[in-house]
């Protein structure tokens, strides 16, 4: 796939949530209740007959099972003959939804809506079984590696990557109090409003501080290591939310006569998992080739902030300048509803590229310069990545 491909699925319609810090806003909705709204939202924003979607597919982690994905596409008014998969990719788990629907688009299907959805504040508790007799386990996470193998938490390990990559504490902190800065900005001049639909009167996202600063990070202790750089203050927050996007193929999306985001190129890689937050390194650069751009082609990029020390690590392998990436904050500021969190930088480029050209230059996002190419990444648990490129059109 090259640049400038108009035979490629197109994104015609985007929404998410509001992002709620887990146990605050959204805590009370589980994650059919986050995610079926949505859906319905991005059915009506895009114009297409509810019959005529030929599948489903979101992302979900740690979800009640029993496909989250079907159970959100009929809370959200889709017919029961629309059938629906859940992907699990762990973070990554919302953008490889989309990528599986355009997938689906390219082999035939015309519509497909998919994003991903996580309730952290209603997922339920696992144990495992007792053992000779003993009292049960509570289950804290999946495995990411084979029993026996070097398996660190998401915290541990991207502290341990911002040391060997020389991210230093200062670089971190100033990061994380620009991704606040940038999203209360973009918050407060309404560059959110057209994305996100509200719930239970709930419009804007919990998290952004407009008060937080470098200077008041820095007085955070460590949060996983003695001698470690990572902190509570700069990295993500646990989070609820959705998101989901429509794609379409090309002669729907003409017959629709709406602007859209053409998927350029997607890219799954996968690097050693001790150190998972490197992911969506190998998959931004595979994912730039098949399109036949580079960065300097980009106006808008979004990588996920679930780390300042893990995405300016990733920026410097890359050769990103970090003030390139999430112009209007990121989840450090916004929060990382986990399988969602993919979908959520997609509903960031849309609105970006898409729904911000018709508007005078003042009111558009940072990042829009009057190009038309974007990208959004995602690395994963178990040291997996991906990545999207996409065009307005």
């Amino acid at each position: 796939m090259t640049a400038d491909a108009p035979g490629a699925p197109v994104i015609v319609a985007a929404g998410r949530t509001p992002i709620g810090t887990a146990g605050h806003s959204l805590s009370q909705r589980t994650v059919e209740r986050l995610a079926g709204p949505v859906l319905a939202a991005v059915v009506e924003r895009s114009g297409l007959p509810p019959e005529g979607i030929a599948d489903v597919v979101l992302g979900n982690c740690m979800g009640p099972g029993g496909n989250v994905a079907r159970s959100a596409a009929l809370a959200g008014g889709l017919p029961p003959g629309v059938p629906a998969l859940t992907v699990d990719r762990q973070c990554a788990s919302g953008l490889a939804a989309i990528d599986l629907a355009a997938q689906l688009v390219r082999g035939g299907s015309p519509a497909v809506l998919a994003g991903g959805v996580e309730s952290a504040s209603t997922a339920p508790w696992r144990y495992w079984p007792p053992v000779d007799g003993g009292d049960p386990v509570r289950y804290q996470r999946a495995p990411f590696a084979p029993s026996g193998d070097e398996d660190p938490d998401m915290g541990p390990a991207n502290d341990l990557l911002a040391q060997e990559c020389g991210v230093s504490r200062e670089r971190q902190d100033d990061y994380a109090a620009t991704s606040h800065a940038r999203a209360v900005t973009a918050r407060d001049e309404g560059r959110f409003d057209a994305e996100i639909v509200p719930l239970d009167g709930v419009t804007r996202d919990d998290r952004p501080r407009a008060t937080l600063t470098a200077t008041k990070l820095a007085r955070l202790r460590p949060a996983f290591r003695p001698d470690g750089t990572v902190t509570a203050g700069n990295s993500c927050g646990i989070s609820d939310g959705a998101a989901a996007v429509a794609v379409v193929d090309p002669a729907t999306r003409e017959r629709l006569g709406v602007p859209g985001l053409r998927v350029l190129a997607t890219a799954t890689a996968g690097v050693q998992p001790n150190r998972p937050g490197r992911g969506l390194v190998p998959a931004t650069r595979l994912a730039l080739e098949r399109a036949g751009l580079a960065l300097d082609d980009l106006s808008a990029i979004e990588l996920n902030e679930a780390f300042a020390g893990q995405v300016l690590a990733c920026c410097d392998e890359l050769g990103l300048d970090p003030l390139r990436v999430c112009t209007d904050g990121g989840a450090l500021a916004l929060g990382h509803p986990w399988g969602a969190s993919g979908a959520v930088l997609v509903v960031r480029l849309f609105h970006q590229l898409v729904t911000a050209r018709g508007k005078r230059p003042e009111e558009r996002g940072r990042s829009l310069d009057g190009g038309r190419y974007g990208l959004a990444a995602i690395a994963a648990g178990g040291g997996q990545g991906v990545a999207m490129v996409v065009q307005a059109c």
